[in-house]
């Protein structure tokens, strides 16, 4: 049996509590063949010459992790600067946040040609190697490049945009022609797939070989939509395990006299915050029967503090905050609590189980875990209410959510009502379809049907 390689920017260790679930499945996966996880090491090396970096190799169990440092430069230009400075935002459709520094492609480019030196003395013949997401596209052709052969597949955990957005990137064409090095590039959505289907067309002149096969730049390459799901067992397990329980009885014994609503996600710009912050106080002021009644906590954890960007974005959240509790809090009550820190994982599905709404409201989003994890989380008996932005991936799976448009504040704030004065009858009815949903297209299925479908995939 062929040995899974698994390439990613950053690598987990399966056996750490602290895994997610993502880390669990792969970890299953490789262990099942002895398989290797590969990735930047997190350490940034002070004088490191740039395309330079140490390996280090460790083993956890059966599988192997080897890791890379990077040297200052590096990690500026290929991590904050191309990945995050220009692919994320463009990706997530924020074209005016894009910073396109020619150098940063360098970077790019530089890093992901170390990594593929660095890999390939770790390969064996028959290894089949699955990369993951934006930070490593080019990964496949530099990997062809050394003279690898190897069945290679490609999984974007972000959203692709369409044509015309991508097109806007300077060089993209090099960064589209290396997805062609690739036997199987999976995406989250059905959107996704017919985004990169419009480009093939239209900027290289695909032919399409059925099936969504493409030709172009004398490769032929498999897509398909892949939407990733969670370990539904493995987080409901999490719901009854100590922490989460102990925070279930806390919050329940706190919030008694109210409606809790609750918001739980990176501090990104992608996530719609602000939007969602808004759509509260217009709960608030159009239906006043939420006053002293519904609390919202939002939990925005730190994430690229070093970019401006996010610090402008926690400025006007702040602020957004301090004027709602301004105008409408009274002494014993706060409309929203607003925390920006990391709260440890095995406590979520308790703040979970106790929210009578959960408010999943990006902009853009390639799936979102966060609003399966809700619904997992969820007593059956007597569940919450998942309020979902259509552009979140998701949406695309959980049809029984109160799909919203976060960017209409108004209709946001009725869909919040609704949720909040939804009867037991109904919200038991849409609990029990989404659960379903999400055990029947979990993370589990996620991985087998990837690697089946790569296994199956013809060479190019």
């Amino acid at each position: 049996m062929s040995r899974l390689v698994v390439v990613s920017n950053r690598v987990a260790d399966p056996r750490k509590a602290t895994a997610g679930g993502l880390a669990v499945a792969l970890g299953e996966a490789l262990k099942a063949t002895g398989g290797l996880w590969f990735g930047w090491s997190g350490s940034i090396v002070e004088g490191g010459a740039p395309g330079e970096g140490e390996l280090h190799v460790q083993h956890a169990g059966s599988v192997t992790l080897a890791t890379v440092d990077l040297s200052v430069e590096d990690h500026a230009g290929y991590y904050l600067g191309y990945s995050n400075g220009v692919l994320w935002p463009v990706f997530h459709y924020r074209l005016d946040l894009a910073r396109f520094d020619g150098g940063h492609i360098n970077a790019y480019r530089r890093v992901n040609q170390l990594f593929a030196r660095k890999l390939m003395t770790l390969l064996k013949p028959d290894d089949i190697i699955w990369v993951h997401d934006y930070h490593l596209i080019p990964l496949a052709a530099e990997l062809r490049a050394l003279g690898s052969t190897h069945r290679i597949g490609f999984f974007l955990h972000i959203p692709l945009p369409p044509q015309l957005l991508l097109a806007a990137i300077p060089q993209h064409e090099w960064l589209m022609r290396a997805l062609f090095s690739y036997d199987l590039v999976g995406f989250q959505s059905e959107v996704d797939l017919l985004h990169f289907s419009h480009y093939v067309h239209a900027e290289a002149s695909a032919e399409s070989l059925g099936q969504n096969r493409f030709r172009a730049f004398d490769r032929t390459v498999q897509a398909g939509a892949f939407p990733i799901g969670i370990d539904v067992d493995e987080f409901a397990a999490l719901t009854h395990g100590k922490e989460a329980s102990d925070m279930y009885e806390r919050m329940k014994e706190e919030y008694s006299r109210r409606k809790l609503l609750l918001g739980v996600e990176r501090l990104d710009y992608s996530k719609g915050l602000p939007q969602r912050l808004r759509a509260f106080q217009t709960l608030l002021k159009k239906y006043p029967e939420n006053l002293r009644s519904a609390t919202l906590i939002q939990i925005a954890s730190p994430s690229r503090e070093d970019m401006g960007t996010y610090t402008d974005l926690l400025q006007e959240l702040e602020s957004l905050c301090g004027a709602i509790n301004g105008n409408f809090g009274e002494l014993d009550w706060m409309p929203i609590r607003f925390i920006h820190r990391n709260v440890a994982r095995r406590r979520l599905p308790g703040l979970y189980r106790v929210a009578r709404v959960a408010l999943v409201t990006p902009l853009r989003d390639g799936m979102n875990l966060v609003a399966k994890e809700f619904i997992a989380a969820q007593d059956p008996a007597d569940p919450g209410v998942l309020v979902l932005s259509r552009f979140a991936g998701a949406a695309d799976q959980l049809k029984e959510a109160l799909l919203v448009n976060p960017y209409d504040t108004d209709g946001t704030a009725d869909a919040i009502q609704r949720a909040l004065n939804m009867s037991l009858e109904e919200r038991q009815s849409r609990h029990q379809k989404l659960l379903k949903t999400i055990r029947e297209q979990d993370v589990h299925w996620w991985r087998q049907t990837f690697l089946k479908t790569l296994a199956e995939t013809r060479s190019a």
